[in-house]
This record gives structure tokens, C-alpha cells and sequence, in this order.
């Protein structure tokens, strides 16, 4: 009997709590989105009603949760076969698989049809867009298929504050496309520090992630090399003229530490899942890179609207 089979026999009698429920929308993984999300909203040019713009962000919310929970219902033999994920409401039998996909179809659904009709169809299109480059574009073909499933499913985390950013303005510029690029960049070597660490369970469960199936030593590079190429990518809303120095010196300070702290690790040939010290201050550190990065995206943006300094072009 396979993994899918033994979690319905362990479920069938089991309802689930909301908590479980919770769980299957990836609330850390939310958390990003929705810091995203906002700050694209924010650092728009205009101004939205604030219960539009809480709609709008919670249509996102819901968006990611719904594509988070398919991620969930798709993956459940996997889930199953690795630590890190063992202990999940599926896998761990707490929930029918039926009950994730339908909760994820259910929020999914929801979520596009609210930013349609609270927001605008530009926006719903672009949620509509996200939800299926997650849920079936990255989980369901790239991921199992190919080591460069991060690189090309990086997509699916960079469309927040795009969509955050059209439900300002209502239309897609040079802005919006720098931010979803950032994030775009940001992903590989964000997931493949990561990845470096936790290579084993990959491997057990059969996914190509870039350390099993090219090496550590290609992955480390790649890792220096998108480290070196996210450095302008995050810089370029200043170039362009599109921020102040505000964020701008922000954004170098930052790729600076992000590049001196992926040395080591890019560096490095090999080492043991439990002495990978330098990958794992990369990957915590990645984590902050974003928050502070978009937290100094909208600081520059009042800063320009209350006047204290010179507005970017796209104020």
C-alpha cells in the first residue's frame, strides 16, 4: 500500500482542527507574501482606500494559502518521506488529502474572483496567474522534473508586490517588474542554501533539487553567481530613478552583505549537513535581506510623500 493510501486509512475518522487547516497555507512562507504584497501597495504611486487595500491584501493571502494547500495535497507522498515535512496534517494523518485539495480550490477560487470584483480584473489576472505558476507550473511539473525547478518556479514568490503594486495603480510599469525581479533573483540562492543543508531528504524522496543532482560544488557556485546577479537587479529602482538615495544606499549595503556572506559558502567544496554553519547564516540572513529591502522601499516612498526628500520619477 503507497504513502497516499495509508494516510486516507489514518484519516478517515479523524476530522481535522483549524489548525491544521492553518498549516496547509504555509503561514511562515505567507508571511513574506503578505510583507510583499503590502509594501508593493505602499511604494505605488497613488493612494487606495484603506479597505480596498486591506481587501486586496487579503485576496493575496488567500491566493497564496489556496496554491500553499494544492502544494500540500499534491506533495503528501513526498511530505511523507522527508524529517522537515513528516509532521504535516497530511502525512501525518490528521486530514484527508480530499479536504486539502478542496480547501486550496476553495481559497483559490475565492481569492481571484474578490480582486476582480473589489479591485480590478488586471489584478485578478495577475493572482490567477501566481496561484496556477505555484500550484501546477512549479509543484506539479517543475519541482519533480528538473534541478532548475527554483530557478524557474522563483516566479511564483515574486508576484506579491506586482500585484500589490497593480491594485494602486492599475497597470503594470518598470516599477512593479524591478520588484518582482528582486524576488525572482533573490530565489535561488535563498532555496539552494537551504537546499545545501537539507540535501539528504531530497535525495530519499526522489526530487532533483540542484545539490543532488549537480553537486554541491555547482550549486555553490550557482549560489555566488545569482548573489552576484541579484546586486544591481536590487539596485536598479534607484538607477532608474525610481527611489531616492534612501533605498538605494539600503539596497547596496545590503547586496554587499548578501555577497559576503555567500563567499564562504560559494566557496567552499563540500562540507556535512551538520557543519554547514556558513549556509545557514546565508539562508537566515536571505530572509531579512527581503524584509529589509522592501521595509526600505517604502520607507523612501513617504519619506518622498511627506517631503523630507526628492520623490523618484515614479512617484
Amino acid at each position: 500500500m503507497n504513502t497516499a493510501a495509508n494516510t486516507t486509512a489514518k484519516t478517515s475518522n479523524l476530522p481535522a482542527e483549524w489548525r491544521d487547516f492553518f498549516t496547509l497555507t504555509k503561514p511562515r512562507v505567507m508571511t513574506l507574501v503578505i510583507f510583499t504584497a503590502i509594501c508593493g501597495l505602499l511604494a505605488a504611486p497613488g493612494n487606495i482606500h484603506p479597505i480596498l487595500g486591506f481587501t486586496a491584501i487579503l485576496a493575496i493571502a488567500m491566493g497564496a494559502g489556496g496554491s500553499a494547500a494544492l502544494n500540500h495535497w499534491w506533495e503528501v507522498e513526498l511530505d511523507a518521506g522527508m524529517k522537515r515535512t513528516q509532521s504535516r496534517p497530511l502525512p501525518s494523518g490528521r486530514m484527508r488529502r480530499e479536504d486539502a485539495r478542496d480547501f486550496g480550490i476553495f481559497l483559490s477560487a475565492v481569492s481571484v474572483f474578490l480582486m476582480g470584483v473589489a479591485i480590478g480584473w488586471l489584478a485578478a489576472a495577475m493572482l490567477l496567474v501566481a496561484i496556477i505558476y505555484y500550484a501546477v507550473v512549479y509543484t506539479m511539473w517543475l519541482k519533480p522534473r528538473t534541478p532548475q525547478n527554483i530557478v524557474i518556479g522563483g516566479g511564483s514568490g515574486a508576484f506579491p508586490p506586482l500585484i500589490g503594486w497593480i491594485a494602486v495603480t492599475g497597470e503594470i510599469t518598470a516599477m512593479p517588474v524591478l520588484l518582482f525581479a528582486i524576488i525572482f533573483m533573490w530565489t535561488p540562492p535563498h532555496f539552494w542554501a537551504l537546499a545545501l543543508f537539507m540535501k539528504s531528504d531530497y535525495a530519499k524522496v526522489g526530487i532533483p533539487m540542484m545539490p543532488v543532482v549537480a553537486g554541491e560544488r555547482s550549486t555553490r557556485r550557482q549560489i555566488l553567481a545569482y548573489t552576484v546577479l541579484l546586486a544591481p537587479v536590487a539596485i536598479a529602482p534607484w538607477a532608474i530613478g525610481g527611489t531616492s538615495w534612501v533605498y538605494g544606499s539600503v539596497a547596496v549595503v545590503l547586496s554587499v552583505l548578501f555577497f559576503v556572506l555567500a563567499m564562504p559558502v560559494g566557496t567552499r567544496e563540500r562540507a556535512d549537513e551538520d557543519t554547514m554553519t556558513p549556509e545557514k547564516t546565508l539562508f537566515k540572513f536571505s530572509i531579512y535581506y527581503l524584509f529589509v529591502l522592501f521595509a526600505a522601499l517604502v520607507a523612501d516612498r513617504v519619506l518622498a510623500a511627506q517631503g523630507i526628500i526628492g520623490a523618484g520619477m515614479f512617484a
